[in-house]
């Protein structure tokens, strides 16, 4: 589990205290946030070709930053 989700749910009052583990729940939701974070970062096909090209590169850098932020893949 990445340190910075472990930190966000302690400072959601999640777990009350830090271990070498994370309630196997708060993992999966934390997950499923990520991936709905990265689909509402995803260009819009109907889009211009150009303004297309230019969201794609927009995603693809910023998925980018958030899969390495948060050690997903």
């Amino acid at each position: 589990m990445n340190e910075r989700i472990r930190e966000l749910a302690l400072q959601a009052d999640l777990i009350r205290y830090k271990s070498d583990g994370i309630n196997i729940k708060i993992e999966k939701f934390a997950e499923l946030l990520i991936q709905e974070c990265l689909l509402a970062l995803e260009p819009d096909p109907m889009a211009l070709a150009i303004d297309y090209d230019v969201e794609e590169k927009f995603y693809k850098r910023s998925a980018d930053k958030i899969k390495n932020h948060f050690e997903v893949t």
